[in-house]
């Protein structure tokens, strides 16, 4: 689905262009901050969204005759988030609502630009979502934003590969994954690829208990830590390990042509991603349908269950003071988000739960086959595979905090970090240049900085 693909392309784009003044869009849409457009007496808002389609805005209008909503396809990260900075700050043109990800969300928030959401209730809604989902809309004590889907990490993998190798227990930690890793290189192949991922790297070292970023709760001051946090030092160590021994497949960019063959082919062997994969590996590798199957992250310590996110997008509303325009937002959000038949439309398009009474049905957990080209494909074997992913959603840790720039990190991962995986210097000290380079970009934008 579109918007699967989207939060891995936006785990590893190039974005630096969103934080630099590039000439305005000319976007149509009403302002946030303009008087409410009306209609024969009705409010109408706008909606940037990638991934909502007519038939739901459709749906809530016809609850809510006295709202018209006005469906916008800004782009995705990269074009959404530059036409969204250029309409905030010419002052008009912003929608009303916008679909932002949650490792984005924190630069709206903290900047001001956000409505907070506690002002309407959300903070009651803890419960309604999963622990990870929630976290990251929470910024500053302050809700930002709702959940609209989630990215969990899990452990994919070709059954018949790893078997081949003589892999035939899920590795269930680190190191029997660095065990597994030898058996499949052994073989031709690789345990997984990773040619410089940000995003990735994020949701690894949250999975390995790292916390390198934080920023006070008034917004003025940011810690950066990469090199000194435990939980980053323990990853980027161990994936050193794994480019040193050519155990992962650092050439092979994710996305592409080449990416798609490999995984259909057993090439790559696996993959440890987020819970939204499972549709774009049945649509774009048919080659491997049956071969597949779902497991947990391996672990750092023994009978451990720790769980990460990857990717995944809210919904917020852009500051306003135009009241009838926010009580109209808010009555969508809620709609799309929150109500049990805008979630039940979302999972049915393909979107993976941000709610716990979605990963609880039945109808969800039961499900053995994967929608791929309108088809109904058993592409893991048979196996109830959103049991493991909801169980995956459970132990996702919470607390774990981006950048208030992290999309301008994330643009830079490439020409520092990134270098390693390209066999031009260490990891550690890539992560040491990716530091030092967002220090000198919080402290230009008039952020105290602490690295410790």
């Amino acid at each position: 689905m579109r918007y699967s693909m989207v939060k891995r392309i936006a785990a590893t784009g190039a974005v630096a262009a969103m934080m630099i003044g590039v000439p305005a869009c000319g976007s149509s849409t009403a302002g946030s901050g303009d008087k409410a457009a009306e209609s024969n007496g009705k409010t109408e808002i706008t909606l940037w969204s990638w991934d909502t389609n007519q038939e739901i805005v459709d749906k809530f209008e016809a609850k809510n005759p006295d709202i018209t909503v006005k469906l916008v396809n800004a782009g995705t990260n990269k074009d959404e988030y530059t036409a969204l900075n250029n309409a905030i700050s010419a002052g008009s043109g912003a929608p009303d609502i916008a679909q932002i990800e949650y490792y984005a969300l924190p630069e709206y928030a903290i900047k001001g630009e956000l409505e907070d959401l506690s002002a309407f209730g959300a903070k009651d809604y803890k419960d309604f979502y999963t622990p990870g989902t929630w976290s990251s809309v929470n910024v500053s004590g302050g809700v930002y934003g709702l959940p609209m889907d989630s990215g969990p990490m899990a452990f994919f993998y070709n059954k018949e590969v790893f078997d081949k190798a003589g892999v035939t227990e899920v590795p269930k930690t680190w190191d029997e994954f660095y065990a597994a890793a030898k058996k499949i290189r052994a073989t031709g192949s690789y345990i997984v690829n990773d040619a410089g991922d940000a995003g990735f790297y994020d949701s690894m070292v949250w999975q390995a208990g790292g916390h390198p970023f934080k920023t006070s709760a008034d917004g003025k001051t940011v810690t950066i830590n990469l090199t000194g946090d435990e939980g980053a030092k323990k990853w980027t160590e161990f994936w050193q390990k794994m480019i040193d021994e050519d155990l992962i497949d650092t050439k092979t960019v994710g996305w592409s042509d080449d990416w798609n063959r490999e995984l259909g082919g057993g090439s790559i062997a696996a993959m440890l991603t987020g819970a939204w994969i499972s549709i774009n590996l049945a649509t774009n590798s048919p080659q491997a349908t049956g071969k597949w199957r779902v497991a947990q992250l391996p672990q750092w310590t023994e009978g451990a269950h720790v769980n990460s996110e990857n990717g995944g997008s809210s919904i917020a509303m852009i500051k306003s003071d135009n009241d009838a325009k926010k009580k109209a937002a808010w009555k969508y959000m809620e709609f799309v988000s929150h109500s049990t038949e805008g979630a039940d439309y979302r999972v049915g398009l393909g979107a993976f739960p941000s709610d716990t009474k979605s990963l609880a049905k039945s109808e969800f957990l039961d499900k053995t086959t994967v929608t791929a080209n309108k088809q109904e494909v058993e592409y893991f074997g048979g196996q109830k595979y959103n049991e493991e992913l909801a169980t995956a959603a459970k132990n996702v840790a919470s607390g774990y905090e981006f950048l208030p720039f992290e999309v301008y990190a994330r643009s830079v991962f490439t020409d520092t970090a990134g270098k390693a995986f390209s066999g031009d210097g260490s990891l550690s000290d890539g992560v040491k240049a990716w530091q030092a380079k967002l220090v000198d970009y919080a402290k230009s934008q008039g952020f105290e900085v602490k690295t410790k």
